[in-house]
């Protein structure tokens, strides 16, 4: 199963809408706490949907169970913790959740973890994917970008 994630910021929307056609990706999952911020720009949950469908024909869906807690974000980026201890406490998050136990995994298949950092290294999308990859062993990971 491959599982494709993506940033948007740092794209322009065609950047962004091309990586996506060209994946084979299915659908964008959202793990964003926030998809409706006036800075996500084209990225906006409507909007997302509508270009989604009509350029790349792909479904939207929104998982806000695959995103950390406001308190944990905050903590990260107003609080300036290290990556270490936010990713350990995000993977604790997903462990209590019981994110590779929920019925995802149709979902999951074959989609695009959306989030909005540009790069995987330091985001949240990158965590999902390689805890679900821990958790059913037959995930192949693709970073678009």
């Amino acid at each position: 199963m491959k599982v494709y994630t993506i940033g948007f910021t740092k794209k322009s929307a065609a950047t962004f809408f091309e990586l996506l056609r060209e994946s084979g990706a299915k659908r964008l999952v959202d793990v964003r706490l926030n998809n409706i911020s006036q800075l996500a720009g084209f990225a906006k949950k409507d909007d997302l949907e509508y270009f989604l469908k009509k350029i790349c024909r792909m479904k939207y869906i929104h998982l806000s169970d695959l995103a950390p807690t406001k308190e944990m974000l905050d903590a990260y980026r107003k609080e300036h913790k290290d990556w270490e201890t936010y990713e350990r406490q995000f993977l604790a998050l997903m462990d209590e959740r019981r994110i590779g136990k929920k019925g995802i995994k149709r979902t999951i298949s074959n989609g695009c973890l959306l989030c909005s950092e540009d790069k995987p290294e330091h985001c949240h999308r990158r965590l999902v994917a390689e805890y679900l990859e821990r958790q059913w062993g037959d995930v192949e990971i693709v970073h678009l970008g």
